[in-house]
């Protein structure tokens, strides 16, 4: 594949229960921060053996149907089938949620590399292992022979210092792995870049606060362009109140209940990771939206699960803001973080004290990519829509682009 031309990137980032796949060709100069439409994408949701998949493209339409399937996975080689009919691809580049402390920056996924996700798959057992049938899927589709790059998740933390990501339990548990790691870092380093655009500043010169508030959530203190601290660490079941994950918890609780109640570490792994969170406490949804509108209509377990959400949101963006020793921006990102007004007025009516403060007419008007503070705020608050796919479109520019230019000067 020559990156003299046009390269045709495909992404496949997946998730628990849902995937997108993205295209679009990028040309081999400088890409722009700003993500751009792709020119072709996909999103296929599972539900209980019926996939449900949504191809669209300016080129030749969209369209959707559902097929009967066994997993998740199924439906990629149909939509791969698709693209091919009317592209081509040069290399796929995947998001993988846990590289492990010894993948801290996007690779080539060779057979050792693909070992060491499949090792960290006890980590994220949501996402490794899906993520490893995806690369494997595209394998069988395009042939192995098709470049396919990882682009991790916990590699934009890779600059947390030894205070932040060491646990106060024996020393030994790092030496064994057991640190933290942090995630999104896809998102959020996208969301950095774009900040320091919509802002006019260079990244580099600016204290920010990256919420990430989805299904799953985080938060992480970025200064200089690096990240200084994040929420989620060992895994993505630390830190915030999270859509179906309980986010952090006294471990006590953890031994009380398997001494005294008979918990496995299964049953423990099911009730954190899908009976918690937004879900365990409302007991009808682990969606912001449905619990928005059932606290509107008065349900008190909707609006204690509300209450709760921004309550731990708020905490932990205090502990991050000391951190920084200040902020010049609060950024929002992710499906709660863009589309949930009340989740964002809480939290700036919080650090208010940090010279934070909302413009309400512009918070209730689903802003994008938008600078929402009031004027004569101290800190700017900026709304980004999430782009993970165009970052690690531009991961495999980059990686590509590195290579070639590396054999060009071994050859000259």
């Amino acid at each position: 594949m020559a990156v003299a031309g046009e390269m045709r990137v495909l992404v496949v980032n997946g998730g628990s229960s849902s995937f997108k796949c993205w295209f679009h060709e990028v040309s081999s100069g400088p890409l722009p921060v700003e993500a751009p439409q792709p020119q072709w994408e996909a999103h296929v949701e599972w539900r209980g053996g019926a996939a449900e998949v949504r191809i669209q493209s300016p080129a030749w339409g969209g369209y959707q149907f559902d097929r009967a399937a066994n997993s998740l996975i199924e439906p990629l080689g149909d939509v791969i089938h698709a693209l091919v009919e009317h592209a081509g691809v040069d290399v796929v580049g995947h998001r993988v949620v846990h590289g492990g402390k010894a993948y801290r920056e996007s690779t080539r996924l060779t057979p050792e590399v693909r070992a060491a996700i499949a090792r960290q798959a006890e980590f994220a057992p949501a996402h490794n292992h899906f993520e490893l049938e995806a690369v494997e899927t595209i394998d069988r589709v395009l042939g192995s022979a098709t470049e396919q790059i990882a682009v991790f998740d916990t590699a934009f933390h890779a600059t947390i210092e030894p205070a932040a990501y060491v646990y106060p339990g024996p020393i030994g548990w790092v030496d064994q792995g057991i640190r933290r790691f942090g995630f999104h870092g896809i998102s959020f380093q996208y969301a950095t870049r774009r900040t320091g655009q919509i802002l006019g500043a260079p990244a580099e010169s600016l204290r920010l606060l990256l919420c990430h508030l989805g299904n799953g959530g985080s938060l992480a203190a970025v200064r200089s362009g690096k990240s200084v601290d994040t929420t989620m660490g060992f895994t993505p079941l630390e830190g915030l109140m999270m859509g179906s994950r309980s986010g952090s918890l006294d471990p006590g609780i953890l031994i009380f209940l398997q001494r005294h109640c008979g918990y496995t570490a299964d049953q423990l792994d099911q009730i954190l990771n899908r009976q918690s969170g937004l879900l365990g406490i409302s007991g009808r949804s682990g969606d912001m939206r449905d619990i928005l509108a059932a606290r509107a209509d008065g349900d008190e377990r909707a609006r204690l699960a509300f209450d709760i959400y921004v309550h731990r949101l708020a905490r932990e963006a205090g502990g991050m803001l000391a951190l920084l020793g200040g902020m010049d921006a609060l950024v929002f990102t992710g499906g709660i973080g863009e589309n949930a007004p009340p989740v964002r007025e809480h939290l700036c009516r919080q650090l208010a004290f940090a010279g934070v403060e909302l413009d309400d007419v512009k918070n209730g008007r689903a802003p994008r990519d938008e600078d929402i503070a009031a004027r004569q705020s101290r800190v700017r608050i900026v709304v980004i829509h999430a782009e993970e796919e165009w970052e690690i479109a531009r991961e495999c520019h980059r990686l590509l682009g590195e290579t070639e230019r590396s054999v060009r000067g071994s050859a000259s």
